[in-house]
């Protein structure tokens, strides 16, 4: 681990009180009131790995690797791939709440919505990750579908690029062009007590707990967390309320390592400000006030969740590990939306009511052998392992067929209607959805030349079956079986210790459309019912990475090529690829030694059939500038800018929603009350000059609904550490 002696006005109180990024077993006090504290041996490890969590890089925001999915964890330098994990620290300090506020950090990612509801989509390399397509610890399916809590999170690893290789298919059918990893919380080597307390604009107050501690031994650990949030959001109208616990444990031996999870979340957003979709035709005109809701009080969504996973590894021999990993989850959502079409340049729109009910059961698990050994001058890192995922899903909806009427301008509220159409039972919702993904996968990891060059071989197996029926319990409708292979080569080589330049072929995989029974003129469709192999989306990237101790980056170049389906004729099959090249800049670490910045550029050229893709801007921008003060150490203020550029709402790009710009201002003061009792306050201006605009276009592919951003919202908060 590299020695360093932070000020204790660049640690968040997670690290003063011994997080497991870089712990103190002792401090000494400097002249200028600051303190030297001095780091030791990480002992407790989120995924049971040998290896344990990476460590933190200089600055604090994010960590120098993290979890490679096959390849387990890996430093950044020597892994062909590109990926950033954002740390508790980073989390705390900015008083992120969910993980798209978290990921508001990374150029390559803007935050969106899913189709027709409140879900949280990312949107890495122009394409979606859905929030349900995330992993916990590598697993799919274990988190809240809908909305994840910061407060479980010890850290967020957003990998960028197509990634079946590593983690397997997306059972969501997303995450073709990245993929998020959540790492959960887990006792460091000091114990830890802290109690925050929070305030947002609008008058939503919060309160979390984190407690933590290891046996005298340090072999185990338990950490406890807890939030509540309730209140009104900084836009009028909308209201959030949230519940969630979490226990994390880990035990650990020379030869024998285990973790363990159980969570809870309950999350519901009343009145939220709904997706907005104009009519074809219709010109998109300005954004309305961010500070006030469309949507109407009847309109809410609720969702609660129950998850757990069990991690074990075990070294058979000094140089082969294996492990076996499982993971569950039920979930039950409900809710009401009422989602605009805007009709005309006055902002006069129509909405239909619609009603949700769903059930779902995940189970899910990997094993996997690693075995290190060398072939004359070649080392090698062999990983073979296995993963299944099985996901049951019941549904019901009712709707509205009539609809309301409104102005996105003027906002009125309007009575609730009726639902005159359904599909099932609201109330005792049946299956619609069985999905089973399983896959085999094998790597290999050669290191030459004293460990220079580093060549990743590999290739995953995957069979994705798909089936679904009639709602109310009736019979199977469409049944998907198929598989595919999909393999990878990654290239790096060390220039120096600091300078590597890399280069990779990997691919991404999803199920294949099924063919229509009529095209859009109620034409039969010849091949009607029949199921496309699944679509492959190829990518290949070169680049450079640097990591000069103090401050890190890169620069990469990339291509990818998405299938698209569609009809030729009355024949309804691939007819072309959406092909996204980009340029990606990121900076990360201390400028100086008072100075830190995070952030970069990503630039972004897509082509669908000789337009470009909806909701893809061309440009993406983010700084992010966190300067502690010399003259009084345990101050610190920060300011992030965030930048995309304009982007098209149609397939055709005849409409195009404006560019927009964001500045974030913060800062933080940490109050010493003791030699072990600490006192951290936070203030926080988001979109600080109160801009209206149109944050995101789509989300679900090929669809065109726009998202409002943000308004102003004011945060505070006190953390003590006792």
């Amino acid at each position: 681990m590299r020695p360093t002696a932070f000020r204790l006005s660049a640690l968040t109180l997670a690290v003063l009180a011994g997080t497991a990024q870089a712990q103190a077993q002792t401090s000494a006090q400097n002249d200028d009131g600051s303190y030297n504290l001095d780091a030791i041996q990480v002992q407790s490890s989120a995924d049971a790995s040998k290896e344990g969590l990476s460590e933190v890089f200089a600055g604090g925001q994010v960590a120098e690797g993290g979890k490679v999915g096959i390849l387990g964890t890996q430093d950044v330098m020597d892994t062909p791939y590109s990926y950033t994990t954002y740390t508790e620290q980073l989390i705390e300090d900015q008083q992120a709440a969910s993980v798209g506020e978290i990921l508001l950090n990374d150029p390559a990612v803007r935050v969106a919505r899913g189709f027709g509801n409140y879900q949280q989509v990312y949107l890495v390399r122009g394409l979606p990750v859905f929030s349900d397509d995330m992993t916990y610890n590598g697993l799919y399916g274990l988190l809240p579908r809908q909305y994840l809590a910061s407060e479980f999170i010890e850290r967020v690893q957003v990998f960028r690029g197509a990634n079946t290789f590593l983690n397997g298919a997306a059972p969501g059918g997303s995450g073709l062009g990245g993929a998020v990893n959540i790492v959960p919380k887990r006792a460091p080597n000091q114990p830890l007590n802290q109690v925050t307390l929070g305030a947002r604009s609008g008058g939503q107050a919060s309160l979390a707990a984190d407690f933590a501690n290891r046996s005298e031994d340090g072999r185990f650990g338990i950490r406890v967390n807890a939030a509540r949030r309730d209140g009104d959001t900084a836009v009028d109208g909308e209201e959030e309320e949230l519940s969630m616990a979490h226990i994390g444990l880990d035990f650990r031996e020379e030869v024998f390592r285990l973790s363990a999870d159980l969570g809870f979340q309950k999350h519901r957003v009343d009145g939220g400000q709904p997706n907005i979709t104009f009519a074809s035709g219709v010109p998109i005109t300005d954004a309305p006030d961010a500070d006030e809701s469309i949507g109407q009080s009847w309109t809410y969504s609720d969702s609660n969740d129950i998850f757990g996973t069990l991690r074990a590894e075990y070294d058979f021999a000094d140089n082969i590990t294996g492990w076996l990993a499982v993971g569950a989850r039920h979930g039950e959502e409900d809710s009401i939306f009422a989602n605009p079409t805007v009709n005309n340049t006055s902002g006069d729109y129509t909405a239909n009511r619609f009603d949700t009910a769903r059930e779902d059961s995940v189970l899910t698990g990997e094993t996997g052998l690693r075995v290190n050994f060398d072939t004359g001058g070649i080392g090698h890192t062999l990983t073979v392992s296995s993963s299944t995922y099985e996901l049951k899903s019941d549904n019901a909806y009712a709707m509205d067929l009539v609809g309301v009427s409104g102005n996105i301008y003027s906002r009125p509220q309007i009575a609730q209607p009726g639902t005159n159409f359904s599909g099932g039972d609201l109330d005792n919702p049946q299956m619609t959805i069985k999905t089973r993904f399983n896959s085999f996968a094998l790597a290999d990891q050669l290191s030459m030349l004293d460990e220079r060059l580093l060549v990743t071989l590999g290739a995953r197996y995957q069979n994705i079956q798909d089936k679904s029926y009639d709602y109310g319990g009736g019979p199977r409708n469409a049944n998907y079986d198929d598989h595919a292979l999909t393999p990878s080569l990654g290239v790096l080589y060390k220039l120096t210790p600091s300078v590597a330049l890399f280069a990779n072929y990997i691919e991404g995989l999803e199920k294949g459309d099924v063919a229509p029974e009529q095209d859009s003129n109620n034409n039969p469709v010849a091949n009607a019912g029949q199921a496309l192999e699944p679509y492959k989306t190829q990518q290949t990237e070169v680049g450079i990475k640097y990591d000069g101790g103090g401050l890190g980056g890169s620069l990469s170049v990339y291509r990818s090529e998405k299938p698209e389906a569609g009809l030729e004729g009355n024949i309804y099959k691939e007819l072309y690829d959406q092909e996204n090249t980009g340029v990606e800049l990121m900076a990360y670490g201390n400028l100086t030694r008072d100075l830190t910045v995070l952030g970069g550029v990503s630039l972004l050229d897509t082509d669908v059939d000789g337009e470009e893709a909806i909701g893809s801007p061309e440009t993406q921008a983010n700084l992010n500038l966190e300067y502690r003060l010399p003259q009084l150490p345990d101050l610190a203020v920060d300011g992030r800018v965030i930048y995309t550029s304009s982007q098209y709402a149609d397939a055709a790009n005849t409409r195009k929603v404006d560019s927009w710009t964001r500045l974030d201002l913060g800062g933080r003061y940490l109050i010493a009350l003791s030699d072990s009792q600490f006192l951290t306050l936070r203030a926080r201006v988001e979109n600080v000059t109160g801009e209206d605009y149109w944050a995101s276009v789509g989300g679900f592919p090929g669809s065109d609904y726009l998202t409002v951003g943000a308004p102003r919202t004011v945060l505070v908060s006190a953390t003590l550490d006792f």
